[in-house]
């Protein structure tokens, strides 16, 4: 053979063998990525010519899917829009999808594995493809409640209710919020994207899972959980001084308003915990010791993440290199990061005997008729002994009466106030609370317009009680 043809065929037979494992590597291993990517154009039409499924919650269609002139189905969010926006998200032609619908999107255009019985059926009996429907958990009064009472004062945050014994989530609001229709609507597309994408706030990130921030004293619940499993209980001595020295440093850490707690000298863990004193805490964690504190961190699900549909961040600890590290992470503070949805479930786990259930937002698949598809099952992911859980829910109690805006109903509560930034900088404020089978944490962000001396029980836990009392806690 003559060798430049040889050397020609050898070159044209690597080409194929390059091509043949380019496209195996494609269809075996890309094509959730490719294929099915929101982004994909060729996809994306494909799945325009299909109805889309509806998106409800209690009843109310939250998302629709109506055929326009040229055959393709345009999609519509029809029910308090803002309210339901970073949870069902939106899908444009421009942007793709974010929030369920995109987490949901093979489920809702129809070509998820799952829905394969329902659509050869359809294929059987000649009847058009279709997507199937989600139905949320959340309930229509508690969300539109937790929406308003954060963007009506104007606040930064979020709300998150859940129902403890099972995990069903009962409202996840963020404020700011947007309309999902401006995003959707070529016309309006372009400039409301430009408009939300520059704004304070980042309207489009869903700040109860996407964002996670300094817990402050609502993660002494986490570090009160530790003790109490390293042989402390409520009636516990612990100090009870203005401010301790962080070991190794000259550095001071104080209670709030550099007070002393309950008369200085020494208290109960029981009167530390109602009084919030971060003296005690700094002590007791420190006592206890890091490998104590990040096991009960993490059986409360701090650094973990869920399959909600939803993009959601871990949080977690960070490094604690030391003993002063250890003693300003057991008050909530310097690398110790939480997101709304966790402090939910770190109120639910407490409330539901120790039992930390998965939280989730949808309940149920329908199809076309609205026949049930599948159906989630609660499932259990960790949590803590049921009599830490029992002293822990004494000691929140404790806490609720001892907040601001207390009246009298026994809610298992505790307050949070996180220093971030500088000294004149205002601090996120906590609230986490349980009762009647509802948990609920709130956070607004840089004290809600308060300013440096805004507190989780004046500005976070009255939306927290509004909420509960929403969802039928109380």
């Amino acid at each position: 053979m003559n060798r430049s043809i040889r050397i020609t065929s050898i070159f044209s037979l690597i080409l194929i063998l390059v091509l043949i494992a380019n496209l195996t590597w494609i269809q075996a291993f890309r094509d959730d990525e490719l294929a099915q990517n929101p982004l994909n154009a060729r996809g994306f039409l494909e799945a325009k010519s299909t109805p889309r499924g509806q998106i409800s919650a209690g009843g109310q269609v939250l998302a629709e899917s109506s055929q326009d002139d040229q055959g393709y189905y345009q999609r519509s969010y029809i029910t308090n829009p803002s309210a339901y926006a970073p949870v069902v998200g939106y899908l444009s032609d421009i942007y793709g999808a974010a929030g369920l619908e995109l987490g949901y999107n093979s489920v809702l255009n129809g070509s998820d594995p799952s829905l394969f019985t329902s659509q050869w059926l359809d294929v059987i009996s000649g009847s058009p493809s279709h997507g199937a429907n989600i139905e949320l958990t959340l309930d229509t009064n508690a969300q539109q409640t937790a929406y308003e009472q954060l963007s009506q004062s104007g606040y930064e945050g979020a709300v998150v209710a859940l129902r403890p014994s099972t995990g069903e989530v009962l409202a996840m609001a963020s404020s700011p919020s947007y309309d999902p229709n401006q995003i959707v609507d070529p016309a309006t597309a372009e400039q409301a994207w430009e408009e939300y994408t520059s704004s304070e706030g980042a309207p489009l990130l869903n700040h109860a899972t996407q964002e996670s921030l300094p817990p402050g004293s609502i993660f002494k619940i986490i570090t009160t959980a530790a003790a109490l499993e390293n042989g402390y209980s409520a009636d516990s001595t612990v100090t009870a001084e203005a401010a301790v020295t962080l070991p190794g440093t000259n550095t001071t850490l104080t209670n709030y308003g550099g007070q002393t707690c309950a008369g200085g000298g020494t208290t109960t863990l029981l009167t530390a915990f109602q009084l919030s004193c971060n003296t005690a805490f700094v002590e007791t964690g420190i006592d206890v010791g890091v490998d104590a504190l990040r096991a009960a961190a993490e059986d409360f699900g701090v650094g973990q993440t869920y399959d909600l549909g939803l993009s959601n961040v871990p949080g977690g600890l960070g490094e604690i290199p030391d003993d002063a590290a250890l003693g300003q992470s057991s008050i909530g503070q310097r690398d110790v990061e939480m997101n709304v949805l966790q402090a939910a479930v770190m109120a639910g786990t407490v409330s539901n005997g120790g039992v930390r259930m998965e939280p989730y937002l949808v309940s149920k698949v329908t199809g076309q008729d609205l026949s049930e598809l599948s159906t989630h099952k609660p499932k259990s992911v960790g949590g803590v002994e049921p009599e830490i859980a029992e002293q822990l829910k004494t000691l929140m109690e404790a806490s609720e009466r001892n907040t601001s805006g207390y009246a009298g109903i026994q809610i298992a509560s505790k307050t949070g106030t996180a220093e971030h930034g500088d000294e004149n900088t205002p601090p996120h404020t906590w609230y986490v609370a349980f009762n009647n089978d509802v948990a609920v944490a709130v956070l607004v962000k840089n004290g809600g317009g308060f300013g440096t001396g805004a507190t989780g029980g004046q500005v976070a836990a009255p939306i927290g009680r509004a909420v509960l009392q929403a969802a039928g806690g109380f």
